[in-house]
C-alpha cells in the first residue's frame, strides 16, 4: 500500500502520530478562570457602600458596644456570686448588726430628748445628760478608762512578717464591727492612732510594740469576732504570713491605758 492510501498519515513504522497543537486564544481574549476571579475583585474592591448600609453599621457597632459595657458591668457588681452561702449569710448578719447598731443608738438619743423635754428640772436633766456625753467622749478620745464585754486577740508572729498595715486593717475591720475601746500592747488606740515600721519592728503613735501583739477590745463579741474571721479577712491573711491570731470572748474586758488630754490650741466650744 502506498503512502496516498495511508488514511491516518502515520509516519514510519513504529512511531506515533505528532500531536495537534490546541488552537491558540485570540489574541486579547484572558483565560475563563482569571476572567472569573477578575469579575470576583471587581465586586469586592473598591468597596462600594451605600449610605443606609453604612448607618445599619454605625448603629450595630454602637449596639454591641453597649451590650459588652452592660456584660462587664454585671460582672464587676457580682463580686458575691462565687462567695459559699455560709459567707453570704455571715455577711447579711454583719450588716443587719450594723444596722440595729444605728436603730439603738437613734432610740437613745430620742430617749434622751424625751426625758430632757418631761423632766421637771431641766438643768439638772441637762447636766445629768453632759455629764454622761463627756464620759463617752473621753472613753472615744482614750482618757478615761473603759470595761466591758469584748474579746482579746492575740497576733503571734515568729517570722516578723506582719507588717503594719495588717495591724490597721484589724483595727478598721474591729471599728467597722461596733468596737468601742481598743488598746494594743499597753497603747490606746483613738482616732488619729498611726501605725509605721517594717515587720518584726512596729510602733503605735511612736511607740515601739513587740509580737505577740494583744488587742483589748470592748464591744460586742458576737459581733467582734466574726468580723475577724469572715473569708480574706484578718485572720486568714495573717495565716498566709505564717502568723497566728487567737481570738478569745470574754464577759469583762478593761482597757486602762490613757492618752492625755490635749488642750485644742484654736478650736473652742460653740453653742451651735
Amino acid at each position: 500500500m502506498s503512502n496516498d492510501e495511508n488514511p491516518r498519515n502515520e509516519g514510519p513504522a513504529g512511531e506515533l502520530p505528532a500531536e495537534v497543537p490546541a488552537p491558540a486564544p485570540e489574541p486579547g481574549a484572558a483565560p475563563e478562570e482569571s476572567s472569573g476571579r477578575q469579575r470576583l475583585l471587581a465586586g469586592l474592591w473598591p468597596p462600594r457602600v451605600s449610605r443606609a448600609q453604612l448607618i445599619v453599621a454605625l448603629l450595630l457597632f454602637v449596639l454591641g458596644l453597649g451590650l459588652a459595657i452592660q456584660v462587664r458591668s454585671n460582672s464587676d457588681n457580682s463580686a458575691l456570686r462565687g462567695a459559699r452561702q455560709e459567707d453570704l449569710v455571715r455577711i447579711l448578719d454583719e450588716l443587719d448588726n450594723r444596722t440595729q447598731r444605728l436603730e439603738d443608738e437613734k432610740q437613745r438619743l430620742d430617749d434622751q430628748r424625751t426625758e430632757l423635754e418631761n423632766s421637771s428640772d431641766q438643768a439638772e436633766e441637762a447636766r445629768k445628760q453632759t455629764l454622761e456625753k463627756e464620759r463617752q467622749l473621753g472613753i472615744l478620745a482614750g482618757t478615761v478608762a473603759a470595761k466591758g464585754p469584748g474579746i482579746t486577740l492575740t497576733i503571734n508572729d515568729p517570722s516578723g512578717a506582719v507588717e503594719a498595715d495588717m495591724l490597721l486593717d484589724a483595727i478598721q475591720e474591729l471599728r467597722a464591727a461596733g468596737a468601742e475601746a481598743i488598746e494594743i500592747n499597753g497603747v490606746r488606740v483613738v482616732a488619729n492612732t498611726y501605725f509605721s515600721g517594717d515587720g518584726g519592728d512596729l510602733r503605735v503613735d511612736g511607740r515601739k510594740i513587740r509580737a505577740p501583739y494583744e488587742f483589748k477590745v470592748i464591744g460586742k463579741p458576737q459581733d467582734l469576732e466574726p468580723a475577724l474571721n469572715i473569708p480574706g479577712g484578718v485572720v486568714q491573711t495573717l495565716e498566709k504570713e505564717q502568723a497566728t491570731a487567737e481570738v478569745a470572748q470574754a464577759e469583762e474586758i478593761v482597757v486602762d491605758a490613757l492618752r492625755p488630754a490635749k488642750r485644742p490650741d484654736y478650736a473652742r466650744s460653740s453653742p451651735q
